[in-house]
């Protein structure tokens, strides 16, 4: 039984629309990923299938109705919708979110059928509550850190209202399982990503459905558009959870698959590891009294470590394990006041002899050292933010970084940066 599956999951991944249809995690953009797609990917022998886009659409074929997993962006719930159901037009029996991320929770509506369950972690009530209390925070950060349009309000209208609607009518603490059909759908509480993140085990297809907590780079332990603390130690935990299960093909919410026992075992293990490495050299580092920006430059993972960075970074991790270990407080009794960066900068660049100087120096850097002239930049419009020679050093400095950067987070909001600049130049 096993040799059948891995050969038909093999067969799959071997069509051309696999290859035409996919994006790397880095490269993905909210609206534009697996727009081009045709037809829904099929696994297991035609028991699986999957509509590609940043966050992607599961739906899983049983004798008694179907269910889906996770529901993508709403602005691309109407096309999977429209791909899955010409595999299968059977009743959705059950939709299962693996977290409360808007790109896996914006299809519920358009899903959700007569008599159609929703089943979610525990968490998910205080952790869509959270979203919701910062939903203006995020609206902007989210379109800057996207390189997309606003996907959110400014402002909440109730800002004493931080109750969002319950999607989910099933939760579970720590495991729920249900028989449809010919299948087991196992739901296990697996934090990682989010407190709320659940897996989904299927195991008479040997199948297990890992949300965020993989996928084809380095996790986003730290977030640039901000983020509740992601714990290292979670996503061990939970991956060590999924290997014990020994699965024949992971599904991840960003991406491809991966397909085989021995695969999935080497991946996976690779990826705990590389979590794990960083994890220590920072908690190692910190015993050390070492700072988080000494340990930002110098923690690298070893060459059979590398799992990419197209997504999330070492160096953010590094610095969000740290913090969430030990809070913002770095020692510096300056930093004890409310006193901000920018204001020093001000006055160190009025005893340098004003924007001009910084802004020139700024320049000279834009190609051997361009983040730290972007840092001068930073300065001199400190205390002059409309200066045209720090304006253009800043700009020249963010589209150098831009030009060798392969993370998509990275780029968005050097994306963002440069908007501003226009903005500000007008």
């Amino acid at each position: 039984m096993r040799t059948l599956l891995a050969a038909a999951l093999l067969l799959a991944l071997a069509s051309s629309a696999w290859a035409q249809q996919q994006e790397p995690m880095g490269a993905a953009q909210p609206l534009s990923a697996g727009a081009n797609q045709t037809k829904a990917l099929e696994f297991a022998g035609g028991r699986i299938f999957q509509a590609t886009g940043f966050g992607n659409t599961f739906m899983v074929t049983t004798k008694a109705g179907n269910v889906i997993i996770d529901t993508s962006l709403a602005p691309n719930a109407r096309r999977h919708h429209a791909l899955l159901k010409a595999a299968s037009s059977a009743p959705i029996k059950a939709i299962i979110l693996t977290h409360s991320h808007g790109d896996h929770t914006g299809g519920v509506p358009l899903w959700k059928e007569a008599g159609t369950h929703v089943i979610g972690q525990a968490n998910e009530v205080e952790f869509r509550n959270y979203l919701t209390r910062l939903d203006g925070f995020f609206a902007s950060r989210n379109a800057a850190q996207y390189n997309a349009p606003l996907l959110g309000r400014i402002a909440n209208p109730n800002p004493g209202n931080y109750a969002a609607p319950q999607l989910a009518d099933v939760l579970f603490e720590k495991e729920y399982k249900f028989k449809l059909g010919d299948l087991t759908f196992d739901c296990l509480s697996m934090p990682g990503e989010t407190p709320d993140m659940l897996n989904v085990w299927i195991p008479e297809l040997k199948a297990l459905f890992i949300g965020d907590n993989y996928y084809a780079s380095f996790p986003n332990m730290y977030t640039l558009r901000g983020t509740l603390t992601r714990p290292a130690l979670n996503y061990v935990e939970s991956i060590n959870r999924v290997l014990a299960l020994e699965p024949a093909i992971v599904l991840p919410s960003h991406g491809l698959p991966i397909v085989g026992v021995a695969n999935v075992k080497k991946t996976l293990t690779q990826y705990r590891d590389a979590i794990l490495y960083v994890h220590d050299a920072t908690v190692r580092g910190m015993n050390e009294g070492k700072d988080a920006f000494s340990l930002m430059k110098s923690i690298k993972l070893p060459p059979e470590l590398e799992v990419g960075e197209g997504y999330g970074a070492i160096s953010w991790s590094v610095r969000g394990i740290y913090e969430g270990y030990a809070g913002w407080f770095d020692t510096d009794p300056a930093t004890m006041y409310p006193t901000a960066p920018s204001e020093a900068y001000a006055e160190l660049v009025k005893i340098a002899g004003g924007a001009a100087p910084v802004a020139a120096r700024a320049e000279s850097l834009v190609n051997s050292d361009p983040a730290l002239a972007l840092r001068l930049t930073s300065a001199a419009l400190a205390a002059e933010p409309r200066n045209a020679a720090a304006l253009s050093a800043r700009k020249h400095a963010l589209e150098n970084l831009l030009s060798t950067s392969k993370n998509s987070n990275e780029s968005g909001w050097l994306h963002a940066g440069l908007a501003r600049v226009e903005a500000a130049r007008k």
